[in-house]
């Protein structure tokens, strides 16, 4: 009963519900216009002032001004005490047009500003870049920036949150349920093992030592390989290494998880430390990279890498057709935003496959690997070899030589039995009874 409440809570504590998309759908809407409408032309103008703003001798002979907003423009060099430092807004007559830098999203007309722009563009002038100013459009090659920074911000957002609303937290939150379960169906051990393997270094030292010794003593007797060569290398009995001097954190950690790691798989060790560390992130939610461990090593990793790989890849076809077309002068080199596009679009997919290898286990050697499946095999035929001769045994005990030692005795029996003085009187008078009691019936029958 209390497996099954367990079992049945950590479902219902791991579901996820209409709320927990509305919260994360509505932190992505809010994070993507905070980034689109004031980080990203911050982050444009920082990238881009630097490089072709004027400098040096140029310095000498025009004036550089900041404007209101994220506007810089060259005046007459007598006029820039005028207009450097009070954040004026910009107009016609005060600039002279040889460099113009405007990150805003107002629109600018010729009679009004001096130069054009729609208000969802973003405009550059400067000898550095030839005649003609660059117009970048956000709207175009800066979106998939925008949503790929909203993404990460509400995931984090979602992953510190309580379970009940946060998106990101009962994902976590389920796959260490289902990794905990795929380690009990691994290695056969019960829940309460399964739990003490699991349970982080400061809870499992305030756990009683019976319970402890039991579960330790449970993994050992499991994780012996018999044959000659691991009973050379493990020669000592549970007792050696387990006693009331022994720290169970060491020992869990250097004796315990060896011995899981040579009789399973590296593979099931990482699996009960990555699941510790969701156990201590399911108490403190801002140690985000512990949740993060479980969640992409065992869950994301394992059922969207080919996925992920795809993506990577198609994102690398569209840069180069992209590519190829500003090469055929489809697209002019004043409005690059299509270019930035197929680059972000790439830069995305590469990051998601970075991550994801990043998390991706390392396969097990392939020696390592035989010998295991060499040392399983081996004691598959030794229970089947043990099966066998007790089979025999029992053969031969019914149908063998046993059998004329069984008719031996059952004879020996009735002989016995029969040539017994008590038991011959024993017969005699009980058929003289029997005909003592059908002569007086046979005589009430006749009078009637």
């Amino acid at each position: 009963m209390a497996k099954a409440g367990y079992s049945q809570a950590s479902k219902k504590n791991s579901r996820t519900g209409f709320q927990h998309f509305l919260l994360w759908l509505i932190l992505v809407l809010a994070f993507y216009v905070f980034f689109f409408y004031k980080v990203l032309p911050w982050g444009v103008s920082a990238f881009v002032l630097p490089l072709f703003q004027p400098s040096g001798e140029t310095m000498q002979k025009v004036g550089f001004v900041k404007f209101d907003g994220l506007v810089w423009a060259s005046v007459p060099k007598d006029k820039e005490p005028l207009y450097k430092g009070k954040d004026i807004e910009i107009k016609r007559e005060y600039i002279n047009r040889d460099y113009i830098f405007d990150f805003t999203y107002k629109q600018r007309t010729e009679p009004v500003d001096g130069y054009v722009k729609g208000s969802y563009e973003f405009y550059a002038k400067s000898e550095a870049l030839g005649e003609n100013p660059i117009i970048l459009e956000p709207w175009v090659g800066f979106w998939i920036l925008a949503i790929d920074v909203a993404l990460i911000f509400a995931s984090l957002v979602t992953i510190v949150l309580p379970t009940n609303i946060g998106l990101l937290a009962v994902l976590f939150d389920r796959q260490i349920t289902n990794t905990r379960a795929k380690i009990r169906l691994q290695t056969g051990f019960s829940d309460e093992t399964v739990d003490l393997l699991i349970l982080p270094d400061d809870q499992l030292r305030e756990r009683d030592w019976s319970d402890v010794e039991k579960a330790f003593r449970i993994v050992w007797d499991r994780t012996v390989i018999d044959d000659a060569a691991t009973i050379a290398k493990h020669p000592t009995k549970f007792e050696d290494f387990f006693n009331e001097s022994t720290d169970i954190v060491t020992y869990r950690r250097e004796v315990a998880y060896g011995r899981i790691k040579e009789y399973f798989s590296d593979f099931v060790v990482k699996e009960i430390e990555d699941t510790k560390d969701g156990l201590i992130w399911r108490r403190n939610h801002f140690l985000i990279g512990k949740g993060l461990r479980v969640y992409m090593a065992h869950h994301f990793t394992e059922k969207y890498s080919n996925n992920v790989t795809g993506m990577a890849y198609a994102g690398a076809a569209f840069l180069i057709v992209a590519v190829g077309i500003r090469g055929l002068k489809f697209i002019p080199p004043t409005r690059p935003s299509f270019i930035l596009l197929a680059i972000f679009l790439e830069f995305t997919m590469l990051c998601m496959l970075a991550v994801t290898l990043f998390y991706t286990e390392e396969e097990e050697r392939m020696d390592r690997l035989l010998k295991k499946m060499e040392d399983a095999n081996r004691s598959q035929l030794e229970t089947l070899k043990n099966q066998q001769v007790d089979i025999h045994l029992l053969t031969n005990a019914l149908v063998g030589q046993t059998a004329e030692i069984i008719k031996s005795r059952v004879e020996k029996a009735i002989s016995e039995y029969m040539t017994s003085d008590s038991n011959v009187n024993k017969v005699v008078a009980e058929e003289i009874s029997k005909k003592i009691m059908i002569g007086i019936k046979e005589s009430f029958s006749d009078k009637k």
